[in-house]
């Protein structure tokens, strides 16, 4: 037995120090796992460009980029909000649909692939945005476009 008793620290710690005037200033996106799970194929559709120059700046930064890559960052966060933004306004239905079912299943895409069916054409008709799994081998149908799906329940 230890004779030391256990301290607990319940309070909460915020760091005031405000952020170099270089580094845009962008609102947070505020969004829960499920939404951003619905819509992250689409957010990497749109902002590769962005993406790609963050993951540049961080691996030639050898791990200690935080500073040095928090414009693209910031980038890369407007970028997003503006795909969660323009989702909201065209397919509003089919994007709650679909990422409530992942909120209700685990965050498993596979039992929610009707609503997610849904959502991917409403997106590309009225966004011009498409589904595309990185990794995909050549030749295979990618798992969203299957003819046969397996559902784990008729929602």
């Amino acid at each position: 037995m230890s004779s030391r008793h256990p301290v607990f620290n319940q309070q909460v710690l915020i760091d005031t120090t405000p952020l170099p005037e270089n580094i845009p200033k962008v609102r947070e996106i505020g969004a829960s796992s499920a939404p951003l799970l619905s819509a992250s194929y689409f957010i990497g559709a749109r902002c590769k460009a962005y993406n790609d120059d963050y993951m540049l700046c961080k691996t030639q930064a050898h791990g200690k980029g935080e500073l040095e890559c928090m414009k693209e960052g910031r980038k890369v966060t407007r970028c997003a909000a503006s795909v969660l933004d323009d989702m909201n306004k065209a397919c509003l239905e089919e994007f709650r649909r679909h990422w409530g079912c992942l909120e209700q299943n685990n965050q498993q895409l596979w039992h929610c692939r009707r609503a997610e069916t849904l959502l991917n054409a409403c997106v590309f008709d009225k966004l011009k945005l498409e589904k595309t799994i990185p990794g995909t081998p050549e030749g295979e149908t990618p798992v969203h476009l299957r003819k046969r799906q397996i559902y784990s329940q008729n929602r």
